[in-house]
C-alpha cells in the first residue's frame, strides 16, 4: 500500500474499505484491521534518491476508537550524510520488544532480546 507514514497505512486502508460500498461502522473496520495487520514496514524514498525502511511498526489493538501503534524500529538520520548526500543511517531498535514476538516463537521463529535492544551508540547521539 502507498502511504506517507504507518499511521496513514491505515487511513488509507480504511478509506478502500469505505470506498468499497460496505455498510460497516468505522469502528468495525478499525477493529478488523488492528486484529488482523500486525506489522507495518515503511519504505520511504529520502531526498538523495534511495529507497530505506524508516519504520517497522506494531499494530497493538485498539484503544477506544484508535487503533494504536508501537514503533519497533526507526531509521537514524542523525548519522549524516556521506560525500555523495547519501544518508549514512540504519534502522535502530526503540528498546521495545512487540507482541508479535510471541506469535513468530509459537511458530518456531525465535527473535533475541538483543535485536529489540536499543543500541548505546545511537542512544547517544544528539
Amino acid at each position: 500500500m502507498h502511504a506517507n507514514s504507518p499511521r496513514d497505512t491505515l487511513s488509507r486502508l480504511e478509506t478502500l474499505v469505505l470506498m468499497a460500498g460496505f455498510d460497516l461502522p468505522v469502528r468495525a473496520i478499525r477493529e478488523q484491521m488492528a486484529s488482523a495487520v500486525d506489522l507495518i514496514v515503511q519504505l520511504t524514498r529520502l531526498s538523495d534518491g534511495t529507497r530505506r525502511v524508516t519504520h517497522i511498526t506494531e499494530v497493538q489493538g485498539m484503544e477506544g476508537e484508535v487503533i494504536t501503534l508501537q514503533d519497533v524500529f526507526l531509521f537514524d538520520f542523525s548519522a549524516g550524510v556521506d560525500p555523495e548526500g547519501r544518508f549514512l543511517g540504519q534502522l535502530q531498535p526503540t528498546g521495545v520488544r512487540p507482541k508479535f514476538a510471541e506469535k513468530l516463537a509459537d511458530r518456531g521463529l525465535h527473535l533475541g532480546p538483543e535485536i529489540f535492544t536499543a543500541s548505546t551508540t545511537a542512544a547517544a547521539r544528539p
